[in-house]
């Protein structure tokens, strides 16, 4: 290999990484100065009033029914697509691993998991929430049942496709193992490779519960939203994001200031789930490793 060639070779490699590098450091920038905005006017507004007034008293006000409001969506939710997540992706990753049925539906999941979250709240909007209005007469019927299962169409591709990856990636010499000894293939399924797989699946779902946490459009369709506290699920029901939508749009400093509370809140949030993920899945290591 003559010596200019190894030069050349050396020159392209040192400005890869000279540019991947300042693309690191543009995006850490980036992220550094949305955090400390995000600090900087969050904590400000950060008053005991953001957890104990409702959305109604306006700059007086505060964010306690929008709180509930996503707790009780977000969970229901979860409540929906776990199960049906964590089956389709076992059935995916140990009974169609490399059916052209199983190949169809892992691409239709990732068509349903880039698709946007406007869309999905669309759907649900023809297919739950008009109909419920029909049913009551013609008012249209916002509830957070609606809101609910828009966020489960959002959370559903990402615990199938998780699933599928972290079951995947469980050793084959467990399946042989448990089948030489005569375990029939649901027992090898619940009691061997779902737990073995438990961390990813686990991480999976904290995942989607960490993007459910932010989502605003889906729920314009279809939970609304609500300034007054409600724990009905058929009623309209307020959420911290869509709450933060409007406040943002008001002129109000001061609604300016509890949005600002609010987006603090669900980064917090967001914080805390990928806390928690590390955590557990270091946890669920040190186990296996023992």
């Amino acid at each position: 290999m003559s010596a200019t060639l190894q030069l050349r070779r050396r020159m392209v490699n040192a400005l890869a990484l000279a540019l991947g590098a300042c693309a690191t450091a543009l995006g850490l920038a980036l992220l550094g100065w949305i955090l400390w905005l995000t600090l900087r006017q969050g904590l400000a507004a950060l008053d005991w009033r953001l957890f104990t007034q409702v959305s109604a008293d306006g700059e007086q006000g505060g964010l306690s029914n929008a709180i509930v409001g996503s707790l009780i969506m977000d969970l229901g939710a979860l409540a929906i697509c776990v199960p049906v997540g964590v089956a389709a992706g076992t059935f995916l990753a140990e009974y169609a691993p490399r059916s052209r049925f199983g190949a169809s539906v892992r691409f239709l999941n990732d068509i349903l998991l880039s698709a946007p979250s406007i869309v999905l709240g669309l759907f649900v909007y023809v297919a739950v929430v008009l109909p419920m209005s029909r049913l009551s007469g013609g008012a249209v019927s916002f509830s957070g049942v609606a809101g609910s299962i828009a966020l489960a169409l959002i959370g559903l591709p990402v615990i199938v496709r998780t699933t599928d990856q972290m079951l995947q990636l469980v050793p084959a010499t467990l399946r042989e193992a448990a089948l030489s000894l005569g375990v029939p293939q649901w027992k090898l399924t619940v009691h061997v490779l779902l737990r073995a797989a438990a961390s990813g699946i686990v991480t999976g779902v904290l995942l989607a519960l960490a993007r459910l946490a932010g989502e605003t459009a889906p729920l314009l369709f279809t939970a609304f939203g609500n300034n007054f506290m409600t724990l009905h699920p058929l009623h309209k029901m307020g959420s911290v994001p869509v709450t933060i939508y409007q406040y943002a749009n008001d002129p109000s400093p001061a609604l300016h200031a509890i949005a600002w509370a609010g987006a603090l809140l669900i980064t917090l949030f967001v914080l805390a789930l990928s806390v928690t993920m590390r955590v557990f899945t270091h946890r669920h290591r040190r186990m296996h490793e023992q």
